[in-house]
């Protein structure tokens, strides 16, 4: 693994993977990481109220 481009150190020390690790690895380890590429973990959006109906212009 390479510094910077494989992980980096956060504020506390700790170890953080970047995208680009966990595309090398190739699968998600579902442990909701920061820089997860499959989005695992991460809150899906809904459609604000009211705007469901509106068109584009």
């Amino acid at each position: 693994m390479i510094e910077g481009i494989d992980y980096y150190l956060n504020e506390d020390g700790l170890m953080v993977f970047t995208e680009a690790y966990h595309l090398k690895r190739g699968y998600c380890c579902k442990n909701k990481c920061k820089h997860c590429p499959w989005g695992f973990g991460k809150k899906k959006t809904s459609p604000e109220k009211g705007n469901e109906n509106k068109q584009n212009d």
